[in-house]
């Protein structure tokens, strides 16, 4: 297999993962408030799908790393096909905040075994056929894909639930029968041997390597940051995602579900073009964790802005803004992790980060979500705009550390000026004045600089 067809197929499966997954993400709140859900309740089940996420993110991370990242993504197509139809089933049935929240915890089960499962396949994939380009160029094109994936599920399903609003969730069971059919044919574990040892013995094999997994992630400085910083940003973002579909409708003054899948698929195109700015801001940007700095900066001051304005299309305009900074953040990030992580944990400190975000989610969801009935989503906006502060420092600090990992592999990386912060020391003197770091455990000077 050559790393081409590698590429090929992971733009494909994820591609059309993400198109099923997002025919109800435009609809969700809505869909929940129409069952008789009030808006703190919306964001309760939400919190239940992230503490599911939390709950499940290491021991599915660990059978990834133990039984083979194909099975754990057949896994999860297969919990989220089921899980999605029991959505429907129900609000049909006229379930109530419990019934939603159960089948939300299980739904979250579903997207961890997605979460660093197919990252790592890709990455292992990838060193296995002998790539040797920028893992932030294939992220952010990988990024492209689904967010342009997210685009056009979030305006059909945003025009199917003009029609019914559970229609979208239909739609999203039959297309993850075909997700998986396409997924059984096409991805194979490529430098990665699953183990070989009896089932019987997988429970202590789970329990020995996740408290490997723990250390690892947490006794890397450096790893140990960077989920830092995905417990505050996804703290907000999980809300906001959610939070912004009532909030702009009530803001524009009509009940219209076909504008909720505009919005959504603009958020798309936004995220889609912060995709494409890694390749041209790595030119200037020497080090990953200059790149972060900026996004997360103007996360917060977009964030705080929507919570201080009235007006419907400003509104509209600042969240696009935050979704760019996110398309830009979200490869970095990938790239740096996978180039602290070696192959052995790779998936399991993958999901690890995930299970910090996740927490994260959970305290934002039910936090904001309480102000927001106490008060107004408004008000919850800027609340939460403020507390995404806490992700500056973090990000110095990380900064500071000038990782080997955190400077970009590329032929035009660092090719033009610094675009470090005032009275911050230009990239290249501060990358040149580094000693580099220590390897990780089980790692190789290689594998770091590799991409």
């Amino acid at each position: 297999m050559t790393p081409n067809k590698v590429l090929v197929t992971y733009f494909t499966v994820a591609g059309l993962y993400t198109l099923a997954a997002a025919l109800i993400w435009g609809v969700n709140t809505l869909f929940l408030l129409d069952a008789g859900l009030d808006i703190f309740e919306v964001f309760i089940a939400n919190a239940a799908f992230t503490a599911g996420s939390v709950l499940f993110e290491i021991p599915t991370g660990v059978l990834a790393d133990s039984r083979g990242r194909r099975i754990s993504f057949l896994l999860s197509v297969g919990i989220l096909f089921s899980t999605t139809l029991a959505y429907v089933g129900v609000a049909e049935l006229g379930g109530g905040v419990i019934w939603f929240s159960s089948v939300s915890v299980l739904m979250g089960l579903g997207f961890t075994f997605y979460s660093g499962a197919v990252e790592a396949w890709l990455v292992d994939a990838l060193d296995e056929t002998g790539y040797n380009g920028s893992l932030d160029r294939v992220f952010a094109r990988g990024s492209m894909v689904t967010s342009g994936a997210m685009l056009f599920g979030t305006v059909a399903g945003g025009l199917l639930g003009t029609v019914d609003l559970s229609l979208p969730y239909v739609v999203r069971a039959v297309m993850l029968a075909g997700v998986f059919a396409v997924a059984y044919f096409t991805m194979h574990d490529l430098g990665f041997t699953p183990n070989a040892s009896r089932l019987s013995d997988l429970p202590s094999e789970m329990r020995k390597l996740a408290r490997i997994t723990v250390r690892f992630g947490w006794e890397q400085p450096s790893i140990r940051l960077l989920t830092m910083y995905s417990f505050v940003s996804w703290g907000f973002m999980t809300w906001a995602y959610y939070a912004w579909q009532p909030h702009f409708l009530e803001l524009l003054g009509e009940d219209a579900v076909w504008v909720a899948g505009i919005i959504a698929a603009l958020i798309s195109l936004s995220m889609v073009m912060g995709n494409a700015l890694v390749d041209w801001f790595s030119q200037y940007c020497g080090r990953r964790s200059t790149l972060l700095l900026w996004a997360a900066g103007i996360q917060t001051a977009a964030a705080i802005a929507i919570g201080l304005t009235s007006s419907f299309w400003l509104a509209v305009a600042l969240f696009l803004i935050v979704a760019a900074t996110l398309g830009v953040s979200g490869p970095v990030k990938q790239a740096f992790l996978h180039q602290l992580i070696p192959t052995e944990q790779r998936a399991s400190v993958i999901s690890f980060d995930s299970m910090i975000g996740n927490a994260g989610g959970v305290a934002g969801q039910s936090a904001l979500g309480y102000l927001s009935r106490a008060a107004s989503i408004q008000d919850a906006f800027l609340a939460g705009g403020i507390a995404t502060l806490m992700s500056l420092p973090i990000l110095s600090v990380l900064r500071r550390r000038a990782d080997p990992a955190d400077v970009f592999v590329g032929e035009k990386v660092g090719a033009g000026r610094s675009c470090a912060p005032y009275g911050i020391p230009a990239i290249s003197q501060l990358a040149a004045a580094s000693a580099p770091e220590p390897t990780p455990p089980g790692s190789s000077k290689e594998t770091l600089a590799s991409a």
